[in-house]
């Protein structure tokens, strides 16, 4: 951005933001939040470097770099490294004798993986991949990683909306009598989605009111929404977005200048639920993170 953009948005802020609002300090903050934004990505635990996502039902499976094996791996890795055994109870794996294969840096040869869906979850790592379990609706799939994959070097920068106040909104929710059980789609055709929710957000965009259904999450809420954005500038799915759980005044705010693209923007190895038709807004959210189809990693890339 520059000089005089920066300054133009500073302005504009003020005139939205009212008198008391500080309208540099609030440009910092999405700045850093940004940044930290691209941190956890780039992290050995983030999005950028899955490289194989592989559903599995019940039986055994050999698995390893070589083509005969039921689960070939891509990156690098032994041509044959173990058998994975799954059942209700989970998914086991048999290491091939002599090849190396850790838990915390730690040898081994047999193990149940607890999946991610655990209080514990277990990454196994081989040469420079690691691979965990995936548990979605009762099904089991290996999600593979790459520590040295080249595409994460090469990211960046994220592209992004400017900053912009007016899509940072008070808003209030209006709870249902008892949380429900809310019904979403996921970008894996068959795979459902169904979070707890505790009622309806509402919020105005310039003199207008809209609702988002939220999510509870942790201790905040969680918001797929999608918006008409997502026909050219943002991921067509819809974007994430959290915000405070609200005390007895049901307050919260929404800050669409920190909504993000879900990690199926970035590969096609992730689990992602897609916006309801009922958190489709019918208005841009010209705010928060932009789609860049070069920024999305696949197995041909």
């Amino acid at each position: 951005m520059t000089s005089a953009t920066l300054m133009a948005a500073i302005l504009a802020s003020c005139s939205r933001g009212g008198a008391n609002f500080d309208a540099a300090a609030y440009h910092q903050e999405v700045m850093d939040w940004r940044e930290h934004r691209r941190e956890l990505l780039m992290e050995p635990t983030g999005y950028l470097n899955q490289i194989g996502l592989y559903w599995l039902e019940s039986g055994t499976y050999s698995f390893g770099t070589a083509a005969t094996n039921d689960v070939v791996f891509d990156g690098n890795g032994a041509p044959n490294i173990g058998v994975f055994t799954v059942s209700t109870d989970g998914v086991s794996m048999t290491v091939q004798p002599g090849v190396d294969v850790r838990r915390d840096d730690h040898p081994v040869e047999e193990i149940v993986i607890a999946a991610d869906t655990a209080e514990l979850p277990v990454m196994i790592t081989h040469a420079t991949l690691a691979w965990t379990i995936v548990e979605r609706e009762g099904r089991y799939a290996v999600r593979l990683r790459d520590f040295e994959l080249p595409f994460v070097a090469s990211f960046g920068p994220l592209p992004y909306f400017e900053v912009d106040p007016a899509f940072r909104v008070q808003a209030t929710l209006r709870r249902y009598a008892e949380p429900i059980i809310a019904n979403g789609q996921t970008v894996i055709e068959g795979l459902e989605y169904h979070p707890v929710s505790p009622g309806i957000v509402e919020f105005e965009i310039d003199g207008q009111l809209f609702e988002l259904e939220a999510y509870t999450v942790g201790e905040r809420l969680f918001y797929v929404f999608g918006d008409k954005t997502n026909r050219d500038a943002t991921y067509g799915a819809g974007r994430f977005l959290y915000s405070e759980t609200p005390g007895e005044d049901g307050l919260t705010i929404l800050d669409f200048n920190k909504s993000y693209s879900p990690p199926c923007a970035f590969n096609d190895f992730s689990t992602c639920p897609v916006a309801s038709p009922r958190n489709r807004l019918p208005i841009r959210i010209e705010a928060g993170e932009l789609f860049d189809p070069d920024l999305a990693y696949s197995a041909a890339h």
